[in-house]
């Protein structure tokens, strides 16, 4: 069977759905530590830009992270939320993530009725699958929606993939997501592994989404890639604001998509308002010369955010060790 692109890059696509990352991803380069000003112009300018979700960030335990080492969030209280938003009374919905082992998902979740929130994401590396429908079964049964974003599968190998694909195909889950952690992936790979997850997407009624990292400046290169082929949750940051090099950026996707109810004029006016004074302030993530060599290598940017962090720039001496390490 002839296996065909969903449309060509002049197509209005109207099942896809943007996701905005940027307080999740983005709290990881500045310990969460954004002022509710932040927050409500961002909220904002989702909301005027069109996009359908706003990750407000995680829901960590505060028995394993101290909250007076973090910004708010990290945790995501409801009252934190409420404050930003209300009763987020406009049709873009609000996510947060639980990553598994770090969240009491039974104690910090609650019923949907009593929440903002509507989606909760679920993130867990390959072999944490079981733990995560556990999880994925919890708040589905108090109402949310429900994503699974299973991490650094550029790891895995191909059976452990189809594996964790038909587990969590018979789960509740809404979206399986194709995650690059480390930024590793090209082009012809997102498109074969986009095609995998979406058979099993089609077999049990999944929709499929994408999470990239910049590491080798192809996370948008990536995200368009596997939303060419029919993924349809696509993950963006403003200004690519994310772990380490980043995310897609929201000001390029946007700009890229053909559904006329997304608008750049307010993403370009946050950007100039709130990510540059952000840089200026020392908040530092995008496309750079460490993150490049890890992600070339398929390795967690962990050693690129050290070397960072030492100001080091013999960056030869730092691919010798990478290799030494690979």
């Amino acid at each position: 069977m002839e296996v065909k692109r969903k449309g060509s890059l002049l197509s209005f696509r109207p099942d896809i759905k943007v996701l905005d990352a940027t307080l999740r991803d983005g709290g990881l380069c500045n310990n969460f530590e954004f002022t509710d000003d932040f927050a409500r112009a961002l909220y904002r300018m989702n909301v005027a830009a069109g996009v359908d979700y706003m990750e407000m960030g995680y829901k960590a335990s505060k028995a394993m992270f101290d909250p007076s080492k973090f910004g708010k969030y990290k945790f995501c209280d409801e009252e934190d939320i409420r404050k930003i938003v209300g009763d987020n009374d406009t049709d873009m919905k609000l996510a947060v993530m639980a990553d598994v082992g770090r969240t009491d998902f039974k104690k910090d979740i609650g019923p949907k009725k009593d929440s903002a929130v509507d989606m909760v994401r679920v993130a867990c590396y390959i072999n944490e699958i079981p733990r995560a429908i556990e999880m994925i079964e919890y708040c589905a049964a108090m109402g949310y929606e429900t994503c699974a974003n299973v991490m650094a599968v550029s790891k895995a190998k191909d059976e452990e993939i189809a594996d964790a694909l038909d587990m969590l195909g018979q789960s509740p889950v809404d979206v399986i997501y194709l995650v690059d952690s480390y930024g590793s992936l090209y082009p012809e790979q997102v498109a074969k592994l986009t095609l995998i997850y979406l058979e099993a997407g089609e077999k049990y009624k999944k929709a499929i989404g994408v999470h990239a990292h910049n590491n080798q400046q192809l996370a948008f290169g990536n995200t368009i890639e596997a939303a060419s082929w029919g993924a349809s949750y696509l993950d963006m940051t403003v200004n690519g604001i994310g772990r380490g090099a980043g995310n897609c950026s929201s000001e390029l996707l946007l700009g890229f998509l053909k559904n006329p109810k997304f608008r750049l004029e307010p993403v370009l006016q946050f950007i100039a308002d709130y990510m540059l004074p952000l840089r200026k302030a020392g908040v530092v993530w995008g496309y750079d010369i460490p993150y490049l060599l890890t992600g070339r290598l398929n390795m967690h940017p962990s050693s690129a955010i050290a070397f960072i962090r030492e100001k080091r720039e013999d960056y030869a001496a730092f691919n010798g060790e990478l290799l030494e390490k690979d």
